[in-house]
């Protein structure tokens, strides 16, 4: 093994041969994170002689579980008898409880289901119709949101209803009361009990707790940043009886703490195992310096951090790109004429558009469209999202755990069978006199046959369908059985009737899914197996890294690379997001954001934002002032690249574009006659006059009442002059120069 610890720098070696007791591995962006932890794992079976089957590592998504095992394959090319287990957090927990839960937590088989979103909602949306709260309530997935953060935190419904300030967090509890119960009623987790649970199951059940420590000798954490409370807890009790824990991660790339991520856990390890190792990995194999100066100068203005310098030996490198249109849709052309411009030049670049929010990413794929650049959004349905897919799955869930009361309602009539909201409605209704599951409470009414006759036979002819498909479930294939499923349902018929391209592309789809079972067979799997497999994929899964041009919000690109990266709308309330103006560490949460977003970029990096965007709440433009994440870079690695608000050239080659110059400017020109010119609908009369005044138009300003602005118009000159400033949050405000009491910035 010794040749393979050649191929590692200091600090990655040291990382590695570190074996015994606890360990912190600080891995800044692009500092080979993933290298080491592989490389560790192939030494500790290689060089250490220990069994693979004592080896544990845990991350957080499938790609990176699977590119783990693929790199530690190829490490130690010899055949072994076993393997390390690498998996998620997810994976890992649902095979302990599949394993475990039976009788060590009541209520509940190993048969269970896992309840995705959608599932979710549609049962919070059935409880707050029993609890008549209507209109009372938030909307279900916001509910969900809150039960998550709830669950995340190891609060529970008599947690809450303690710590009640309010109507509605009381309301809230209530929800989640009835939430809890009919998810046990139903026999079914959601994506949070798969971590609580097993949490649950190692404090309640020593002995299974014991015997995971004694056979999972070595703990590997990957990403520790992102861990929430739940998951430190379920580390601390799988390294109970040893201390043989390595945790790798960044606290400068916490970004999920809406999610229930608490950066504490990486600042407050050496605290939480006194004597950790603390190993730095400070040399970035990515960007090129100048970009890692520009990313270190914003996220150092942080506090809750441990630091490190993060350097490079890659010579040369473009200073950081900065693009200031006058409108979000000149930001957007600009960003796809480059994009054009790149393209051209370079036929191996591959170029990312980051943003904050998802919704952005509409004026980016309008002004690719207009210069016929393809392009991919990250951030679509995957495919085990799509309707069709996930009717045949719950099919099969249903058939595997008749208790599963969501799967139940997915497919009542689904295809169309008769059976309507009435009957649906009355069904829920004697699960919850009966405090019963819905396939309980059908079994129930059939028996009494207290429905009229024609709901009592379509509810029959369902009961049957399902009973009949639950005994074939173990007489077949996988792909035998869902090929069973489509059958008796008459799933393909239906679609086959509508005769549209939707109506084929979803038959399609079904074919894959069947397919995909078939596949999996061949991989050995069971049915419920494959079923845990669709369940836990997620939107990180899917993504594409051989696109060309890539869309995606900044939480999405973490884990990325790319040649070029253009990070957007980099103005006050958008980036960093209005919602974290007023909460310190919400506001170092966007500046981490920040820093993953710059550390994207290899090559080059350039930042860019439009002045104005429309407003939907105002139908017409607002204005914002320049994030501060831009003031925070220094002034020594920026290229100013404007055209437009500085009266520069840009310093891209226009001409080497497909479109024009001539056109380019042109539609430049248009489009800021449309946001800016007197009398347009984005401007008051006069208020975009050119005045000798010493405000220019876009500057950004302080106002001791209204905080930050920005300049839109000027009329008259001199101390008289009228300006007309927009201020985020309290929109445009007219004052005489003399007595505005405005602070340039």
């Amino acid at each position: 093994m010794s040749h393979l610890l050649d191929q590692l720098n200091t600090q990655q070696r040291t990382a590695v041969e570190h074996s015994e007791g606890p360990a912190l591995i600080l891995a800044g962006a692009g500092s080979g994170k993933t290298r080491v932890i592989t490389y560790r794992i192939a030494h500790l079976i290689g060089a250490k002689g220990i069994p693979p089957e004592s080896i544990l590592a845990v991350t957080f998504t499938n790609k990176a579980a699977d590119q783990m095992k693929e790199r530690v394959a190829h490490l130690l090319s010899d055949s072994l008898e076993s393997w390390p287990h690498i998996s998620t957090f997810h994976s890992f927990c649902v095979r302990v409880l599949r394993r475990n839960i039976e009788g060590a937590l009541p209520g509940y088989t190993r048969d269970f289901s896992i309840y995705d979103e959608d599932d979710q909602a549609r049962l919070v949306k059935t409880i707050v119709n029993e609890l008549g709260l209507g209109e009372q309530a938030a909307s279900p997935r916001s509910l969900l949101a809150r039960i998550s953060y709830a669950k995340n935190r190891g609060l529970a419904p008599q947690d809450l209803y303690r710590q009640a300030a309010d109507a509605a967090t009381e309301k809230l509890a209530t929800v989640f009361e009835r939430y809890e119960r009919k998810l046990r009623q139903a026999n079914a987790l959601d994506f949070d009990d798969l971590l609580l649970k097993t949490v649950e199951l190692l404090y309640a059940a020593k002995d299974v707790c014991e015997r995971y420590n004694q056979r999972f000798r070595y703990v590997l954490v990957d990403e520790y940043q992102d861990t929430s409370r739940i998951q430190y807890q379920l580390i601390r009790q799988l390294t109970l009886i040893h201390q043989n824990l390595c945790v790798v991660g960044d606290e400068d790339q916490s970004i999920y703490r809406w999610r229930g991520a608490e950066i504490e856990n990486i600042l407050n390890f050496e605290r939480d195992y006194p004597g950790a190792r603390l190993i730095r990995l400070e040399q970035n194999y990515r960007s090129t310096q100048v970009i890692l100066d520009a990313a270190t100068a914003v996220v150092s203005r942080n506090r809750a951090r441990k630091g490190k310098v993060l350097w490079t030996d890659r010579a040369g490198g473009a200073r950081v790109g900065l693009y200031e249109a006058q409108s979000a849709d000149e930001e957007a052309f600009f960003i796809a004429a480059e994009i054009q411009r790149t393209l051209a030049a370079d036929g191996d670049a591959t170029i990312a558009v980051l943003y904050r929010t998802n919704s952005q990413s509409r004026l980016f794929e309008e002004a690719l469209r207009r210069l016929t650049i393809g392009y991919r959004v990250v951030g679509g349905f995957s495919f085990y999202e799509r309707a069709e897919v996930k009717d045949l799955l719950s099919y099969a869930r249903l058939a595997t755990n008749l208790r599963d009361s969501a799967a139940l309602l997915r497919v009542i009539n689904t295809p169309a069978r008769g059976i309507g909201d009435t009957t649906v409605q009355s069904l829920q209704a004697s699960a919850r006199r009966a405090n019963l599951s819905l396939w309980e409470a059908l079994e129930q009414d059939l028996a009494a046959k207290l429905l009229p006759a024609r709901s009592l036979r379509v509810l029959e002819n369902f009961y049957n369908l399902v009973s009949e498909l639950a005994a074939a479930r173990g007489q077949m294939t996988m792909s035998g059985f869902f090929r069973e499923v489509l059958e008796r349902t008459n799933y393909l018929e239906t679609l086959r009737a509508e005769g549209t391209p939707e109506a084929e592309s979803r038959i399609e789809n079904l074919q894959e899914l069947v397919n995909a079972a078939a596949e999996a067979e061949d991989r050995g799997e069971t049915l419920a197996e494959f079923l845990d497999h669709a369940a836990l994929v997620s939107a990180a899964d899917d993504f594409e890294e051989r696109a060309r041009v890539t869309l995606m919000s900044l939480h999405s690109a973490k884990g990325l690379e790319f040649s070029v990266v253009f990070l957007a709308g980099l103005v006050e309330g958008l980036f960093p997001h209005k919602l974290s103006m007023d909460d310190d560490a919400a506001l170092e949460e966007e500046r981490r954001l920040c820093y993953v977003g710059m550390t994207r970029a290899r090559d080059r990096l350039i930042l860019t934002r439009g002045a104005s965007r429309r407003s939907f709440a105002r139908e017409d433009y607002e204005t914002s002032p320049p994030s501060r994440f831009l003031r925070e870079v220094p002034s020594e690695l920026i290229e100013t690249l404007n055209l437009a608000m500085t009266g520069v050239k840009p310093r891209t080659t226009w001409e080497n574009a497909v479109s024009s110059r001539a056109d380019i400017e042109r539609f430049l020109r248009e489009r800021r006659s449309n946001a800016w010119n007197p009398g347009s609908a984005s401007a008051g009369a006069g208020e975009t006059t050119r005045s000798t005044s010493r405000w220019k138009l876009g500057s950004p300003v302080r106002h001791p009442k209204f905080g930050l602005g920005t300049i839109l118009g000027c009329e008259g000159e001199g101390e008289d002059s009228k300006l007309t400033v927009s201020f985020p949050g309290y929109g445009k405000k007219k004052f005489v120069e003399k007595f505005a009491a405005l602070e340039k910035i």
